[in-house]
């Protein structure tokens, strides 16, 4: 039996996999902003769904940035008391096997690359717009190597611009289309603004950032996921970044995420089935 895991700044899903192939239904539940809380959350769930079957491995992604080894988070900034915890250990206790974890962005990408809408594509770039921002690159079914992971959410757009929500530096590209930033600027939740022209501005600086990962990264496809896309016109980014793109020939082609809360976990699925 494999654990497949998927820790976000809002949300964590947890899943089996008994044959390393199909992923049974999920349990998604808050994720605690308290390390322990986390850790005493993730253990009754993962008995619940092993029902004492002996664990081979565990594999997922969590939101932040991971040091050298993958053993902890350097930096969340919607998990602040998770940073430097023991992660890896703590895992490998409850499940009592080897545990490989990721960046969640890059994780969920791995799962579009490989089952979902990259699956025609070598290189796929991912990007998820929704508490945060974040993002990958994905080679040949494999998440691209780095020092310290993908981070497109935290790009500067603007040097003296707005100032981002989970870090207060300006001109993030956080600032304009996160989740929080939208709440923070309009006083509601995104799911209950109705006005085009909010929507419109955030797809136009959403083109900017997509626009600047095209040319760092030079992907076959962009892949958009995140709950900010369910109100998010894809017309109106590829638009704008036809207007914006002036060095390449043409863009490559933006698509949605098609994989929805499974991303993840198929992205962790994958991680195994590489090991």
């Amino acid at each position: 039996m494999h654990i497949l895991f998927d820790i976000g700044g809002t949300n964590m899903r947890l899943a089996v996999s008994r044959d390393g192939k199909n992923i049974e239904e999920p349990k998604i539940l808050k994720t605690p902003k308290d390390f322990d809380e986390g850790m005493a959350l993730f253990k009754k769930t993962v008995l619940n769904l092993s029902s004492g079957e002996k664990i081979k491995v565990s594999a997922g992604g969590i939101a932040g940035p991971l040091d050298g080894n993958k053993e902890r988070l350097i930096n969340s900034p919607n998990l602040p008391d998770w940073i430097n915890k023991p992660l890896k250990e703590a895992i490998e206790k409850i499940t009592s096997a080897p545990a490989y974890i990721e960046n969640d962005a890059a994780v969920v990408g791995l799962g579009e690359a490989i089952v979902g809408a990259g699956g025609d594509y070598a290189i796929v770039v991912y990007i998820t717009v929704s508490t945060g921002v974040g993002g990958a690159r994905i080679v040949d079914g494999k998440i691209d190597r780095s020092a310290m992971g993908f981070e497109p959410g935290h790009q500067i757009l603007e040097i003296n611009g707005l100032l981002c929500p989970t870090c207060g530096i300006p001109g993030h590209l956080e600032a304009y289309v996160s989740g929080t930033a939208i709440s923070k600027k309009y006083g509601k939740k995104p799911q209950n603004i109705t006005d085009d022209k909010v929507w419109d501005e955030v797809a136009y600086y959403l083109a900017f950032g997509i626009h600047n990962s095209l040319l760092h990264w030079s992907p076959d496809v962009v892949i958009l996921g995140g709950s900010m896309m369910k109100h998010i016109s894809l017309q109106k980014i590829t638009e704008n970044l036809h207007k914006i793109l002036t060095i390449f020939p043409k863009a490559p082609l933006v698509k949605r995420a098609e994989l929805n809360d499974k991303g993840g976990l198929y992205g962790a699925l994958s991680m195994i089935q590489n090991i």
